[in-house]
């Protein structure tokens, strides 16, 4: 029997008192990256990409990395800061195919030397009705693309992650069906706010976070960007999802945020932002905010979607 996200119930949640970072003030961010080629990849630059700047105090790093959803790792979000540490990100690849003119595998040194980094502060809102909002390292997905050149029967972008049972005790669970595959259409994932991301916080991605490089797709729910990427493949067929394939009533293909539709069992109008009242039991009881239409980057986005009922493609 498989295991539903929204069934699944924190064991304990544990918020500190109410330290936010401000917005408005530059952020340090240190070499951290080992080795000659990694160090090449910083400083990252702020962006100056509409919408990928918030003026909005950052979770505190604490919190971003210490509740996570990372199933390979534990369907509970304290499980995976404690058992990803045992996760190989060295030496790494990923391979892109499909429907390119110029598949390739690319290791990980390659890739952070690939374009510039910037530095994103964009929302991360989770369909379990909390949100964060957090400062991501990395560049737009489009330039890894770029390098192997879609060919023009490319429609849709999927994403497979790693499925490894010596590294990650969670895939012996029957929560899905592994490895974990997330898909994009072409458009969506050549966006500019769609990010490859290496990095939080000026410092590499921790472990529990996704490392050694995610997927950051801002205006859709977290599930959406997947973590630890091994394989990217263009196709010109739509993929299925891994929460599409094990429920497709409550989870589908786009998965954009969207306020004015519900989840089967549970409103998506409204949504607790991780951190704050966090003396209050943890911040459980926190007073909930509004959920924004395309988690707030409707500007950037909507266009994508015109003629589409967001309601019956949701």
């Amino acid at each position: 029997m498989k295991i539903l996200p929204s069934e699944i119930t924190p064991r304990r949640f544990h918020l500190q008192r109410r330290t936010l970072l401000a917005a408005a003030l530059p952020v340090a961010l240190p070499v951290a990256l080992p080795g000659a080629a990694l160090a090449q990849a910083l400083p990252a630059s702020r962006s100056g990409l509409p919408g990928a700047l918030l003026m909005e105090p950052p979770t505190r790093k604490q919190d971003a990395t210490s509740y996570n959803n990372f199933y390979e790792f534990g369907t509970e979000k304290d499980e995976p800061v404690r058992q990803a540490q045992r996760l190989r990100t060295r030496p790494w690849t990923v391979s892109v195919e499909g429907e390119v003119l110029k598949p390739r595998v690319f290791g990980i040194e390659d890739l952070l030397k690939l374009a510039p980094m910037e530095e994103r502060i964009y929302r991360l809102r989770c369909v379990e009705g909390w949100s964060m909002v957090i400062p991501w390292i990395g560049y737009s997905l489009s330039a890894l693309l770029r390098q192997v050149e879609p060919t023009g029967k490319a429609k849709f972008v999927e994403f497979v992650t790693l499925a490894d049972r010596e590294q990650m005790p969670g895939l012996r669970s029957g929560v899905l069906d592994w490895p974990y595959v997330e898909a994009l259409r072409l458009d969506e994932a050549l966006h500019p706010l769609t990010l490859l991301s290496f990095g939080m916080y000026g410092e590499l991605l921790p472990k529990q976070n996704g490392a050694p490089l995610r997927l950051v797709v801002p205006w859709k729910y977290g599930f959406k960007s997947g973590k630890s990427l091994v394989r990217i493949r263009l196709t010109d067929k739509m993929p299925t999802p891994s929460w599409v394939a094990a429920n497709p009533r409550e989870y589908g293909f786009f998965s954009n945020v969207n306020p004015q539709v519900d989840h089967p069992r549970w409103s998506q109008a409204s949504e607790r932002r991780i951190g704050e009242d966090a003396g209050n039991f943890g911040g459980l009881f926190a007073k909930r905010r509004p959920t924004l239409m395309f988690n707030g980057y409707a500007e950037q986005v909507a266009s994508m979607y015109a003629g589409m009922d967001l309601r019956r493609f949701f």
